[in-house]
């Protein structure tokens, strides 16, 4: 088989591969290293990579396939890191030069569970520095550039993870969603991504600062893959207290492409977003496919106002909780938008942090009677495609102006206020050939809705197909 079908070959046909001997652990390692170090100085994915570590992996993991020994279900497939979270034995920056030789003493639990799957670790992915922002770039590592045109951003703050799956850099990789960062990177980079439920992946010692908003999911290039990775991911762990009791749910055996029934809504702008003319073209032209489906699809939007304020100020006292001690060291070396919302949110009075939290629970309580009367919420996953790699900011969205990336991405942040599980699936490509993602958001704890409506798309509107102009 040839290197670049390997290197775009599902997670879970190369785990079959792998264990049915058509494909070695070691082919798979070489095919998937090598074409990082051909593309990799070209979309800057992967801040660390762990050639030789993941070589030697790829060996033992042979053995064990010629052994006969059992095999876990991810047993010889490369996964990649978001580096925000901590890896034992290998440097965690966070994108930070504060913490550019850091180097853990314990893997997050995911990292636990995915190694305990047979994956094998191939790199740390880059990101914002302490993923702060929707697009990636930092101080130490510079920009990662989109697979499908390098002078465009991948999106972030999983903009590593999304640009290696896109561009073939292994099928499965590792992100975290604390405001839309990892559906804003797969919108950008053509992939599918899965924000899920709040507390369905514990987190634990090593994760975002992002307090309640953040949620570590999968991002790959097929549902199937990322329902799999939900599995194996998923599930109650003490050492997070937010995260959810077993449901025993396996994701993979409730997919299927039977929605008939299904009250499906679509909602173009919330009520407040202003959106890119191509991108509301085609995440409207993709919800028609809901109908083909069975579902009863209609244009309707949630009593809500933009929680933006509210989020803004609950985000920017989180970084100052964390990192405003940090300052008089570390501040010429930070990123000055970062050190700008810290010193904002140092300055806010303990009752707005209470209001914004207030906020943040009146929005739920808006949005639960629209979950009783739809099932699912459909809406784009960002508001435009990927724009300039120069540009850190958009100030333009269609005819509209914007200041912050709470503007081009409107989408994505308030059902991280809500915990509720939200996936972005590629709906279409620009005039330009950028990704356009559509946003799926499903009720409270039902992620496995979500993916069975998200790989009932795909299999009616498949994307993975589709691949960069890179070779």
């Amino acid at each position: 088989m040839q290197d670049i079908e390997i290197c775009y070959m599902p997670a879970i046909d190369m785990a079959q591969a792998i264990r049915t001997r058509k494909l070695s652990p070691v082919e798979v390692i070489n095919a998937v290293l090598s074409r990082i170090e051909r593309l990799n100085p070209r979309i800057n994915a992967y801040c660390t990579l762990l050639d030789e570590s993941a070589r030697k992996q790829a060996r033992e993991a042979e053995v064990k396939v010629m052994n006969g020994d059992e095999l876990g279900p991810l047993h010889g497939v490369p996964m990649s890191i978001k580096d925000l979270t901590y890896t034992k034995g290998v440097r965690t920056t966070s994108g930070s030069k504060m913490y550019e030789n850091f180097i853990p003493d314990h893997d997050a639990i995911i990292v636990e569970r995915l190694k305990a799957a047979g994956a094998i670790m191939i790199g740390k992915t880059n990101t914002p520095e302490f993923g702060f922002t929707g697009v990636t770039d930092n101080m130490l590592f510079g920009p990662t550039r989109n697979p499908w045109n390098l002078e465009r951003h991948a999106g972030g703050s999983s903009g590593g993870a999304a640009a290696a799956v896109a561009a073939g850099m292994g099928p499965l990789s590792q992100g975290s969603d604390g405001g839309g960062s990892i559906r804003i990177p797969s919108s950008f980079c053509g992939v599918f991504g899965i924000k899920p439920s709040f507390g369905r992946v514990p987190r634990g010692a090593g994760s975002s600062d992002w307090q309640t908003l953040s949620q570590y999911g999968p991002i790959t290039r097929t549902v199937r893959d990322a329902a799999l990775a939900l599995e194996i991911m998923a599930g109650r762990d003490d050492r997070d207290r937010h995260s959810l009791p077993d449901t025993n749910l396996h994701y993979l055996a409730l997919l299927n492409d039977n929605l008939k029934g299904l009250r499906v809504a679509w909602s173009p702008d919330l009520g407040y977003a202003a959106v890119e003319p191509q991108v509301l073209e085609k995440t409207s032209a993709a919800v028609s496919v809901f109908e083909t489906l069975g579902c009863t699809v209609e244009t309707a939007t949630p009593d809500i106002t933009n929680p933006g304020r509210a989020f803004s100020l609950i985000w920017a006292v989180s970084y100052a909780a964390a990192y405003a001690d940090q300052l008089d060291e570390w501040g010429d070396q930070m990123d000055p938008r970062l050190v700008a919302i810290i010193k904002q949110g140092n300055d806010r009075l303990a009752i707005e942090y209470a209001q914004a939290m207030l906020e943040r629970e009146q929005l739920y309580d808006r949005l639960l009677p629209f979950f009783e009367t739809y099932d699912l919420l459909l809406t784009p996953a960002t508001a435009v495609s990927a724009f300039d790699v120069r540009k850190l900011e958009l100030t333009e969205i269609g005819e509209s102006k914007g200041s912050s990336w709470l503007d081009w991405t409107p989408f994505t942040y308030p059902f991280n206020c809500t915990g509720q599980p939200a996936a972005s699936v590629p709906c279409g490509w620009t005039d330009d050939d950028l990704p356009v993602g559509l946003q799926i958001v499903g009720r409270r704890f039902d992620d496995a809705m979500v993916l069975k409506v998200a790989a009932a798309f795909e299999s009616a509107s498949p994307w993975s197909h589709r691949r960069p102009p890179l070779d």
